[in-house]
């Protein structure tokens, strides 16, 4: 019997994109490799949000499917509490795994180090290394890094880790089209590009009914981080477009006091914040709301991304506000009808787009059979079970 290797530091039950890309894609790689191999998931139990808390068994079995959860210590999504947390599953994947062989290391990475964990343990047992590349970490470390001589000390660091990681790798995935060009180096390498897509929970869902009240609800689910900008956007936006729109933020994450403290300075009253909830809470929450938004931040490495939640929310009959740049700029503009688009943190641009916007709401066919999670999950399981020999 074959053994698989499966690392990915964010798995169900956890809230966050990486856990709903990886769980239903191990499912289907131990469907298709039922009895042939067996899987080892090494993860994390939930931690994405210090405000969220959900019980899950440190193992579980299922079938040929065998999950580690490693435990880790509450953290605010800092970047400290990231590495402290990240060292911890580090120390303990390399103690879970030690004294046993694998066939295949796959490892689906967002911040690099899940990779280079990977690369590792790959190259210890001189093995094929199959990595699914969720972001580009050291392009979002040149605009997260602000004192120059922490950049300077950190950034040939993770170059040189880069190319040990991405020129070992028998296989890499990159999540996004426009991560393709920061990759041409890598020529040893085979690529793919397998997206996220529509989980089948938002494939069956209610065409959306007119809500009876005096305001039109925009409705942000997600990571309150650095990344996300929302402080730069949402305040500003709310002040402007008065008590006819009201913005509903539920989540967590690093920049969450940033977020409050703007809303303070604006003094809005038409923005309500709630803690995480889960998924099947969420999906009434989005079919009650008029507008369904995303943002990221103004950052060059956001140009190259193309977020999950581009898929969530295409899914739904309503109208989608995105203010995002580059390749998911383009990407929402050709693939994703009844938009609201313009450049990140771009409030003008938002608070004119949706006074002026005849509101209509549009189910998007050709887009949600183009992109349902579970043909992306079949067709990437296959590609991945190519190198068990």
């Amino acid at each position: 019997m074959k053994k698989i290797l499966y690392l990915t530091f964010y798995f169900e039950p956890d809230l966050c994109a990486g856990s709903f890309r990886n769980s239903p894609l191990v499912y289907e790689l131990a469907r298709q490799s039922e009895g042939r191999a067996v899987i080892d998931v090494m993860t994390t139990l939930p931690n994405r949000y210090s405000t969220f808390s959900i019980d899950a068994p440190a193992f579980e079995a299922r079938g040929n499917c065998h999950i580690h959860r490693v435990a880790i210590p509450k953290h605010q999504s800092g970047m400290k509490d990231q590495i402290l947390s990240f060292r911890r599953y580090f120390s303990e994947v390399h103690r879970l795994t030690s004294g046993k062989k694998y066939d295949l290391v796959v490892a689906s990475s967002s911040r690099l180090f899940t990779a280079y964990l990977g690369y590792k343990i790959a190259k210890r047992l001189r093995i094929p290394l199959y990595l699914d590349i969720r972001d580009i970490f050291k392009d979002t470390m040149k605009d997260v890094l602000k004192n120059k001589l922490v950049k300077a000390g950190t950034l040939p660091v993770l170059g040189m880790i880069e190319r040990k990681v991405f020129g070992y790798a028998t296989h890499i995935n990159l999540i996004s089209g426009g991560f393709k060009d920061y990759f041409s180096p890598y020529t040893n390498a085979r690529f793919s590009s397998y997206p996220n897509g529509i989980d089948d929970v938002f494939l069956d869902l209610l065409p959306s009914v007119p809500a009876d009240r005096s305001f039109r609800l925009i409705t942000y689910a997600g990571n309150f981080g650095e990344g996300q900008g929302l402080h730069k956007i949402v305040p500003q936006t709310a002040k402007a477009l008065g008590p006819d729109y009201r913005f509903l933020l539920i989540g967590d994450g690093g920049s969450k006091q940033k977020l409050m403290d703007a809303l303070d300075q604006q003094a809005v009253d038409n923005v309500e914040i709630r803690t995480p909830v889960k998924r099947e809470e969420l999906l009434r929450i989005y079919q009650d709301s008029d507008f369904l938004f995303m943002h990221l931040n103004d950052c060059d490495a956001f140009k190259k991304v193309l977020p999950s939640k581009v898929f969530e929310l295409g899914a739904y009959d309503k109208p989608l506000i995105a203010g995002v740049g580059g390749f998911a700029h383009q990407f929402v503009k050709e693939q994703v009808n009844n938009s609201i688009l313009f450049m990140p943190c771009d409030v003008d641009a938002m608070v004119t787009q949706l006074k002026s916007y005849h509101y209509q709401n549009e189910i998007r066919r050709d887009f949600i059979e183009k992109y349902k999670r579970e043909t992306i999950n079949k067709e990437m399981a296959t590609s991945i079970l190519v190198y068990l020999g």
